[in-house]
């Protein structure tokens, strides 16, 4: 049984951890004392939920959590400090503390270490996320025990809601561009200035092609820019949409 320690202090671990190329040790002290942290933990590294939904979405967030007085966001795996840091770098994921509880002690300490041997992966911690202030965890949101690696409550949107059901959240810009293009630089440009964080897809990468471009939008030409699911078109539209929100 996965146990709620809501109101309980956070387990006493010294982490060993990387920072560059030299070894250092983090307590839990130093990550939670005086401080409001947000901790989600899941399963691996690289594993498909982790780095299509989990991970991104409170990467996403962090600068409204940051608002709604939340020091700092972190992520805890049973992996070692060199895979959590690389897959930091390749999520692209500067809003977030990456924490490696390569011996589960942690996890284990919270309840959370589970087996996973039938996909080869050892113990590892369930999925679940919390909110600890100054070391006392005041809410968690622990995914169902069920078969399976469950998504259901550990959510960044589900830990918003709970902090601040009424937070003004970041609107989802999506640029499709191509290398060398003026016109996608100054959508960029325009986007920073308005201080509106964007996802770039760039043709030529990752199998995306002119004929994806006519697909997803309709046009032969980049930029095509995407705001809350709305195609809003070109870098001369995104100009008369952003005069038009002002």
């Amino acid at each position: 049984m996965l146990e709620n320690r809501e109101g309980q202090r956070v387990p006493d671990v010294t982490f060993p951890t990387r920072v560059g190329n030299e070894w250092v040790t983090v307590t839990t002290d130093e990550l939670f004392a005086g401080k409001t942290v947000i901790l989600f933990a899941l399963p691996g590294a690289y594993t498909p939920t982790c780095s299509s939904t989990h991970l991104p979405r409170y990467n996403e967030l962090a600068p409204v959590f940051k608002r709604e007085g939340v020091d700092s966001i972190i992520c805890l795996s049973v992996n070692d400090p060199f895979v959590m840091s690389a897959w930091a770098g390749d999520q692209s994921a500067a809003n977030i503390d990456m924490l490696p509880d390569g011996n589960g002690e942690f996890s284990e300490g919270m309840g959370m270490l589970v087996e996973k041997r039938d996909l080869g992966f050892g113990k590892r911690s369930w999925r679940y996320s919390m909110l600890v202030k100054d070391g006392v965890i005041e809410k968690m949101f622990i995914e169902p025990d069920v078969p399976g690696d469950p998504f259901e409550v550990s959510d960044a949107d589900t830990m918003l809601n709970y902090i601040n059901a009424e937070a003004k959240l970041p609107k989802r810009v999506t640029l499709l561009t191509k290398p060398g293009c003026p016109h996608c630089d100054r959508a960029k440009k325009h986007l920073s200035e308005n201080d509106m964080p964007y996802e770039e897809i760039q043709l030529g990468k990752n199998g995306v092609t002119y004929s994806s471009l006519v697909a997803i939008s309709g046009r032969g030409t980049v930029p095509q820019i995407f705001i809350d699911g709305e195609h809003v078109g070109g870098a001369d539209d995104l100009e008369h949409w952003l005069a038009k929100s002002a």
